[in-house]
């Protein structure tokens, strides 16, 4: 709500540039307004109260969301929070089973989509009453002033506890659930970071993220929105495309619809994932030397780059900032659809980056170390837990799942385990369920040994988990994707053979790590793959991959 109210101010300015087309704010206002109306035309919004909801605020209709990156995206949202709705940002990548799941779930009325993905919802949400809106950018009209009253008027009597937003969790520990941000939680969340990164009008953006997660939607996305900035939006993350000098140094801008020019404007911010990181680096180190100078510089020239949604390990961030100068940013690795996070340092201007930490909590946001009971743990290891303005205000429709995510103090149960340092930083040593490995009587973190083993001349992705074991309880494994390098040098298999044997070796391995990890931290196990299967957001399901690849009986 708040950032709609701010695009009305910054009108002539340029907010977003898609598919080689430069939109100004005034045209996302308009194409919102546009959707708003035709949503008004088809009758008038259900009543707000929903049968069953615990909450006894009042919440608007559900408006999904099917739009591509760029103008149909932002016009969408606009046009839900216009409608007194709540947007319901749906992935692409999902089949639709799960598209159909969520539609149902949190009662869509409308859904409003690109016009190429209208006869795939269509099948979608006409068994479930849905109607379907293509929405279309629209150029400001010349009455500017009265588009700016019709969305006041329709923004009148909207309250900031009210329903503005429902992103849908991964859905690891069962179906998915839709964690329900309110206006006034946004507003927060928008308010802290803007302070935090220093958020400027003359900042522009390259916009990588999915449109699913808190990440890409509030802190890559609505923060720009809310400071005049400009939003330059790609469909898809490529490590080729961003490292594009074009897109860096300098960026580009369309002075017109038709003709690409340069202009001085660089991209000035770029928010990632540990991975994107990961592969831009590597593809930085697979380059002549011309384009590893281009590439470089154009690196130099950002003034911010956030990691976020997943642990970014210690080598990647030193490299990262080896090469462009300047600090790598790593929030909270923790929910992507709940939670404000913790950053490396909290503000642009104080804060000591500790590799390995994810830092102190950012202002407004209270955090503390529990023991299994819910008592003060001190310095910990126990659960981090976080109270704050700009948690999500409860997960939609599940008020037992909502009372039991937060305990009898306010405080939002995180699932990690953390520790407390000399300073107010936090550490985590991982998920408790999957990143916390407890064999032979230590607690130890799996994301610890991930960071170590990065370090290894051969490996380039690392993924460690625990395996029940009777004598241990746990014992530790890795599995390991090598770099190009590693995998160019193994040997060719035979012809008839089963395959050549991986170049790096369990007790390789070990001997490797003896130098840098106690005993007890060594792993028992190991397996050697092309490449560790991610998600969109870049992380790794532990649980999946330790069922695929140790079957329970070979733990032991």
């Amino acid at each position: 709500m708040e950032v709609l109210r701010s695009s009305l101010t910054f009108s002539p300015r340029t907010a977003l540039v898609a598919g080689r087309t430069a939109y100004r704010y005034a045209d996302l206002v308009s194409s919102g307004l546009a959707a708003c109306r035709q949503m008004e035309a088809s009758g008038p919004p259900p009543p707000p109260a929903t049968p069953g909801h615990a909450s006894t605020r009042r919440d608007g209709p559900r408006v999904a969301l099917f739009c591509d990156p760029g103008v149909d995206y932002v016009a969408g949202m606009y046009a839900a929070w216009m409608h007194g709705g709540i947007a319901v940002p749906l992935a692409a990548q999902h089949p639709d089973r799960e598209l159909s799941y969520v539609l149902e779930d949190a009662e869509c009325s409308t859904v409003l989509v690109s016009e190429q993905h209208a006869e795939r919802l269509h099948s979608l949400a006409q068994p479930l009453g849905a109607e379907v809106i293509v929405v279309e950018a629209q150029a400001a009209a010349p009455e500017g002033e009265e588009e700016g009253a019709a969305v006041q008027q329709r923004l009148e009597g909207q309250q900031a506890e009210d329903g503005a937003l429902i992103i849908y969790t991964s859905g690891t520990t069962g179906k998915p659930k839709g964690a329900l941000h309110s206006h006034g939680s946004l507003a927060a969340q928008i308010g802290t970071l803007c302070a935090a990164w220093q958020w400027q009008q003359q900042d522009r953006i390259l916009h990588t993220l999915p449109l699913h997660h808190i990440h890409g939607i509030v802190n890559a996305l609505l923060c720009p929105l809310y400071s005049g900035a400009c939003v330059e939006m790609v469909p898809k993350f490529m490590p080729t495309d961003v490292w594009q000098p074009m897109r860096w140094w300098p960026s580009c801008l369309l002075a017109s619809n038709i003709y690409l020019q340069r202009t001085p404007d660089a991209v000035s911010v770029f928010m990632g994932v540990p991975t994107m990181y990961s592969q831009l680096l590597s593809l930085y180190d697979s380059m002549p030397p011309s384009e590893q100078q281009e590439a470089e510089a154009a690196a130099k020239r950002l003034r911010l780059t956030v990691s976020g949604s997943a642990a970014c390990p210690t080598p990647i961030m030193q490299r990262w900032e080896q090469l462009s100068g300047e600090r790598l940013f790593a929030g909270r690795p923790g929910l992507p659809g709940e939670l404000p996070g913790t950053s490396s340092g909290h503000s642009m201007s104080c804060g000591e980056r500790r590799p390995g930490a994810v830092g102190q909590p950012f202002p407004g946001v209270e955090a503390r170390i529990a023991d299994k009971d819910g008592g003060d743990a001190g310095a910990g290891p126990g659960e981090l837990r976080v109270k704050s303005a700009q948690l999500f205000r409860e997960y939609w429709k599940r008020p037992e799942a909502t009372a039991e995510t937060f305990d009898e103090q306010g405080y939002f149960m995180t699932g990690d385990t953390a520790v407390l340092e000399e300073g107010g930083y936090f550490r985590l040593l991982g998920r408790t369920s999957v990143d916390v490995i407890k064999s032979g009587g230590y607690k130890i973190s799996a994301l610890h040994i991930e960071s170590v083993l990065l370090e290894h001349p051969k490996i380039a992705e690392a993924a460690v988990m625990g395996l029940a074991d009777q004598a241990y309880g746990e014992v530790i494994a890795a599995v390991v994707a090598l770099k190009p390098a590693a995998q160019a040098a193994q040997p060719q298999p035979e012809a008839g053979s089963a395959g050549a044997a991986p170049t790096l070796s369990l007790p390789e391995l070990r001997a490797w790590l003896k130098e840098h990890l106690p005993p007890y931290q060594l792993p028992r196990r190991l397996k050697v793959v092309e490449a560790i299967p991610r998600n969109q957001m870049g992380k790794v399901n532990k649980k999946e991959l330790r069922a695929a690849l140790f079957p329970a009986k070979s733990a032991t």
